[in-house]
């Protein structure tokens, strides 16, 4: 399984996007120790949300989608409505 998991720092609000074949928790805890110079400046970080997908390149194309502005905004809808 690939996931494509979405972060939010604590610290400041900012979001990360990533892909994985880890779980989201698996890697959330990787980012929150510090795994890469932009988790380790911004963080700590909370899950705000997580998908998975059987397919590597289908994961990836989903997170450039998300790094994209009409992915940007598609997924500010999924988030308010998993608040809601």
């Amino acid at each position: 399984m690939y996931y494509v998991y979405v972060l939010q720092s604590e610290k400041n609000f900012k979001k990360y996007v990533g892909y994985t074949q880890k779980l989201p928790e698996v890697r959330l805890i990787e980012h929150n120790s510090g795994s890469n110079q932009w988790t380790r400046q911004n963080g700590p970080f909370v899950l705000l949300y997580s998908e998975s997908f059987s397919s590597r390149r289908v994961a990836i194309q989903q997170e450039k989608y998300f790094k994209s502005a009409a992915g940007r905004i598609a997924l500010k809808k999924i988030l308010e409505n998993e608040r809601s």
